[in-house]
């Protein structure tokens, strides 16, 4: 399988080489198409936006040689080299030409989700401006519509921008979740043992339309008087300051100093400080009341570090969770994408093996993978486990769950 995506990701590549040279050629006039776009749309037979797509990346690739390479290798994908084409103009042109052989190995190194997040973060770094003003566009282009139908149904759809998605998905996802666990034991009471996804009450479409009706009911049964839920916002520093990962909201997207500071009041801020393959050090939470630049650097800059758990503790609490939450993002198993809110964190060297409770030993694994790890252990034994390099191979099952 892996052998057959690489060769699919050298035909695109082998592709866009050949749309590049067909649109210098002119070839595509003979026919009296206005473009080379037109031209593959009626002969290619592609839609519009594809055949513009293709042209584009053609375009680029001939002006970025290192990732061309890559993309005829295989080792990089379309998707990965559409996000790299992105950058190919404006502010952030010079630097990708200048740094592409650096965002190159990291297209090659990361799952294209984590790619896209640094490329985010990179942005952010060689074009500030830039990006601060998109964030903006992006909140001007929020939209909400509801309306009810003849026959009385309601039908609606929204336009959020990320923090905004961010908010109210991360909010319904755990509704969802809530009404998920609630079908799983009233399945189970009726049927008398685990049931199906298939026998429960409600479909998964059915639990989010409930969801999104509880928010609603909670909101209205509210107290005007009550303070509203904050968010939570982490502030990279140190180490990370050099690729300008500076605010990132709690599940959600990096984010320009500048956007972060609509959300800001009644936030809660902490502090995150990185070192070069060390441990992640945690601020006390401290919450802003007033949204100004100088309460966003007190905020970071003054409370003392939090504390880590004690190495002894059976569980990762506190700090020292939070801290593998940050640093991994999510699930460490490699075909899995899982956010870190729902994974749990696991011992690396097994704690009833002497393995100690902190940033070192801990990593996050979803209920899935941390189930896996313990099944592939009675199979094969406790020490079968991998070396933590986060690669957990299929030939050497990844560490023991206790």
């Amino acid at each position: 399988m892996v052998a057959m995506l690489r060769r699919k990701a050298r035909v695109d590549a082998e592709t866009a080489r050949a749309v590049a040279d067909f649109e210098v050629s002119g070839a595509w006039q003979a026919s009296g198409a206005a473009s080379a776009k037109a031209w593959l749309v009626h002969h290619g037979h592609l839609s519009p936006s594809e055949a513009r797509r293709q042209v584009r990346m053609g375009r680029a690739l001939r002006h970025l040689p290192l990732v061309a390479g890559a993309f005829v290798e295989g080792a990089i994908t379309a998707d990965h080299v559409g996000v790299l084409v992105s950058l190919d103009h404006g502010a952030t042109e010079e630097p990708l030409h200048r740094q592409e052989q650096l965002l190159v190995d990291l297209a090659r190194a990361y799952t294209f989700d984590q790619f896209k997040r640094l490329m985010a973060y990179w942005r952010q770094h060689v074009d500030p401006d830039g990006t601060t003003d998109e964030a903006e566009a992006q909140q001007n282009r929020r939209d909400a519509h509801l309306s009810e139908s003849f026959g009385g149904m309601w039908f609606g759809r929204m336009v959020l921008d990320p923090v905004s998605g961010t908010i109210v998905s991360n909010e319904l996802e755990r509704l969802v979740d809530l009404l998920f666990q609630t079908d799983r034991a009233e399945a189970a009471d009726r049927l008398g043992r685990t049931p199906l996804a298939t026998e429960l009450s409600r479909t998964p479409h059915q639990r989010r339309a409930d969801a999104l009706v509880m928010m609603a009911r909670r909101s209205a049964s509210r107290p005007t008087d009550a303070r509203k839920p904050g968010a939570t916002f982490y502030v990279h520093m140190d180490w990370a300051t050099a690729y300008r990962a500076i605010s990132e909201l709690e599940g959600g997207p990096p984010l320009p100093p500048r956007e972060a500071l609509s959300w800001l009041e009644g936030a809660d801020i902490v502090r995150v400080t990185h070192t070069p393959r060390g441990p992640v050090a945690l601020s006390h939470a401290s919450r802003v009341t007033h949204v100004t630049l100088w309460d966003l650097e007190r905020a970071v800059f003054d409370p003392p570090d939090r504390q880590e758990c004690p190495p002894t503790d059976r569980i990762f609490t506190g700090a020292t969770r939070r801290a593998i939450e940050i640093r991994d993002g999510q699930c460490a198993h490699p075909s899995c994408d899982r956010p870190a809110r729902h994974c749990q964190v696991d011992h690396i060297t097994p704690y009833s093996l002497g393995g100690t409770t902190t940033q070192s030993n801990g990593r996050l694994l979803c209920g899935f993978h941390n189930r896996w790890c313990y099944r592939q252990e009675q199979r094969h034994g406790p020490d079968h486990r991998d070396d933590r390099s986060g690669a957990l191979p299929e030939e050497r099952p990844p560490p023991r769950r206790e």
